[in-house]
């Protein structure tokens, strides 16, 4: 398997996805499987045959977001322009493995590259918008579960945010002004409480990793098990992490956001940045050099 990245990391091999598959889904338990080598830190992945991904959590407790995945995505399908995961199957827990997995359509493309151009303002526009637009259910609104913590007002993540700070002063091999980054979060924290607005369908982890693109185009947005409601401000760090800066101004312009709203957005690329480099740094390079292009640009 892999090299473990969580403390409690679950153990997932071929033999354990071959089991659960011959268990619960016979039909395509046959089809050949292999583990893929750019498998995410929530979940195990593995392509089944042409057409299909198996997804496994890697930490107990990740059921829910193959449930709520399952569940919300196909809401989100009708208001966005791109492809999203198809959920074909939901299996259950079993040969000493805990949690639910899912079986998705496979999706065609590729990770665009941070910084690189390979996405426009325009498709991430599109994205953002549809999935803001999308009807919260009443039952969604009552649902705590529902709310995860990037849904939530930033200024509630100061405490968190100094405290990744100096875990991050802990890494010689860092290259980022640490101080250049407190000063614009300081500046995040000095602004006036958000307008109270209805609670938006967000993504929670619009990142790179979580896309694929071709031809310069946006194709599709992965991994919905971090969907939840709230301020969708977070959702506007893939500005930072995938566009120039004339890209920027053209997605901020699209989008009609204000001042507060941009700054704070910056805000959330700093925060998701300092997060990732202290626990990733040595099971992660690639995530952290991601992050790396998304905090220098916020600090731009």
């Amino acid at each position: 398997m892999n090299a473990p990245m969580h403390d409690d990391e679950l153990l997932i091999d071929e033999d354990l996805v071959r089991s659960l598959l011959e268990r619960d889904l016979p039909d395509h338990a046959e089809r050949p499987l292999r583990p893929l080598d750019s498998t995410g830190s929530t979940n195990r992945l593995f392509r089944l045959g042409d057409e299909h991904l198996v997804r496994l959590p890697r930490q107990p407790g990740g059921s829910a977001a193959i449930a709520q995945e399952a569940r919300w995505t196909p809401e989100l399908a009708a208001n966005l322009a791109v492809g999203i995961p198809e959920v074909l199957a939901v299996g259950e827990p079993g040969f000493g493995y805990p949690e639910r997995w899912s079986v998705v359509r496979w999706l065609e493309g590729e990770k665009p590259g941070p910084g690189a151009g390979d996405v426009t303002a325009t498709d991430l526009a599109g994205v953002v918008t549809g999935i803001r637009r999308t009807e919260v259910p009443r039952e969604v609104l009552t649902d705590a579960k529902m709310r995860w913590y990037r849904g939530r007002p930033i200024s509630e993540f100061d405490a968190d945010f100094r405290s990744c700070v100096r875990e991050c002063r802990e890494l010689a091999e860092l290259d980022l002004d640490l101080d250049a980054v407190e000063a614009v979060w300081g500046e995040v924290m000095a602004l006036p409480a958000a307008t109270e607005t209805e609670p938006r369908w967000l993504h929670g982890d619009l990142l790179a990793e979580n896309l694929l693109a071709r031809d310069g185009r946006l194709t599709a947005v992965l991994d919905f098990g971090a969907l939840s409601v709230g301020d969708p401000t977070v959702d506007l760090v893939c500005a930072w992490e995938l566009l120039d800066a004339d890209g920027r101004e053209e997605l901020r312009s699209l989008l009609d956001l204000d001042e507060a709203t941009w700054l704070r957005s910056r805000g959330w690329a700093l925060f998701i940045s300092v997060m990732t480099f202290p626990y990733y740094w040595k099971t992660m390079p690639v995530r952290c050099a991601d992050r790396l292009v998304m905090a220098r640009a916020a600090l731009s």
